[in-house]
Parts: C-alpha cells; sequence; structure tokens
C-alpha cells in the first residue's frame, strides 16, 4: 500500500512541470500503463489530476484549492512562538513576531526581555513603519512600484537624529534590505533601542512576516546585538521551512 501511495504522490511533482501522458507517467513511474492508469484514475476521481481532451493529464483544480486552503488556514504565529520563546531563552531579549495588513505593520507576537529594562510595544500595536526594522523587511518585499507609491504617501517623523529623513531615504533603505536578506533599526525610532530582523518566507519564497530581536543599549551596544544576526537568521529560516512545510520541526538556537 505505501509503495502504491508513493507511487500516486510521485505523479504530481510530474505533472506540476506540464500535461503528460499515460506513457510517459508510466515510464517516470517505472511501472506497465496498466499501473500507471489505476494511479492517475484515482487521483482523477479525488480532482487531483485532470484528464484533458487530447488524452494527457494535469493537475487538477481540486489540487489548488486545497493549497489555498491550508495556506489561508496557517496560523503563522502559532507556527513560530515556540521558535522565538527558544531564541529569547537563548539571547534574553524581547523578540517580536509582525506582519503587514492594511497598510499598516503589526506586532501579532511578543516575548519579554528577561532584563529589568524593557521595551514599550504591545501585541496589536502598529510599529513606526519608517523606521521600524520588521517594517522594512515586510516593505521591501513588495514590488517596486507598491514600494513607491507607500513610500510616497508615508509621513517621516524624526523620532531621532537616525530617523529615515524622506521618501527616497527609505526607498534606498528598502532596496538595500531587499539585497542584503535582513533589516536594522539602530536608534531610529528611539536612541538607546536597538533591532535586528529576519523575514519569514512562504512557500512561494515571499515574506509573509518578520521577527527581530531587539535591546536597549544599556543592556547591549548595537555592535554586540548585530552579533546575534546569524541566530536571528537562522530562527527565521526555521520558521519558514517550517511554515512553509518544507523541513521538519526541530530546534533552531
Amino acid at each position: 500500500m505505501s509503495q502504491t501511495v508513493d507511487r500516486a504522490l510521485s505523479i504530481l511533482p510530474l505533472l506540476a512541470e506540464g500535461p503528460a501522458d499515460l506513457g510517459q507517467v508510466a515510464d517516470r513511474l517505472g511501472v506497465h500503463k496498466s499501473t500507471a492508469l489505476r494511479l492517475l484514475r484515482t487521483l482523477h476521481e479525488h480532482g487531483l489530476v485532470y484528464r484533458q481532451s487530447d488524452q494527457r493529464y494535469r493537475l487538477g483544480a481540486r489540487l489548488f484549492a486545497l493549497a489555498q486552503e491550508a495556506m489561508e488556514n496557517l496560523d503563522v504565529r502559532e507556527i513560530a512562538h515556540p521558535h522565538l520563546v527558544r531564541l529569547n531563552e537563548s539571547c534574553g531579549h524581547t523578540v517580536h513576531l509582525a506582519v503587514y495588513e492594511e497598510n499598516e505593520v503589526l506586532y501579532i507576537d511578543k516575548v519579554e526581555s528577561r532584563y529589568p529594562v524593557r521595551m514599550y510595544s504591545r501585541i496589536g500595536k502598529p510599529v513606526a513603519i519608517t523606521v521600524a526594522a520588521v517594517a522594512k523587511l515586510l516593505l521591501a518585499d513588495l514590488p517596486e512600484h507598491e514600494r513607491r507609491g507607500i513610500a510616497e504617501k508615508l509621513d517621516y517623523p524624526m523620532y531621532t537624529s537616525r530617523s529615515t529623513p524622506n521618501a527616497g531615504a527609505f526607498l534606498r533603505e528598502l532596496e538595500k534590505v531587499r539585497e542584503q536578506g535582513w533589516a536594522t533599526d539602530l536608534g531610529g525610532h528611539e536612541e538607546s533601542i536597538n533591532c535586528v530582523a529576519a523575514p519569514i518566507r512562504g512557500a512561494d519564497g515571499r515574506v509573509v512576516a518578520a521577527m527581530s530581536v531587539s535591546a536597549p543599549n544599556v543592556v547591549v551596544t548595537a555592535d554586540e546585538l548585530l552579533t546575534l544576526l546569524p541566530q536571528v537568521r537562522r530562527t527565521a529560516d526555521a520558521i519558514s521551512g517550517e511554515y512553509s512545510g518544507r523541513t521538519p520541526v526541530k530546534g533552531t538556537v
């Protein structure tokens, strides 16, 4: 039975390459045409493959509907939380998870620092979009015309002398973040607070969320915080793998 399931599932990536006829499927699986036909008929009955008028088979609409439903029901916060906790236990600093929704970047999870000096932030609160590291990652992943449209509509409050001053500077920063794959906020929102962040990606490679580690200067310097970047990126990659279904669940730090 397991061999039959394995063979049936092997048909799907073949058809993802494009329509194939019975002979091509049988050859790829290394089975007789009658065996391939039984497998294709079963997949067809469940809507996972479709038989075209030219007698070739392609992936069925039901497969795409299932994939879409599964993606809509994925909760990135639920998947990410254990990883965020482990990272917090390892480094001791505040860890955030954020998403971009309806023109705002919102924190959807937070694990508090173990140090007495803590950040004032809360779940559900919008971030300072022009300076926050998580916001830079989420906006940097958007198509260029969307990035530009958003940048030109934003206000640019000078929270500190290191805040992003205007749309041009913001777009240049987003391009830099897009190229390097991580972001920082080194005193851009609060002089005494630094932050490093990494993206969480879905199965299609798009950024679905961003996570960050933040700490005040009295606890660690900006340079010391930056040494945590590899650890932050490993955590984000582990969350991405689990969220997209590419890797099994395992520890990340």
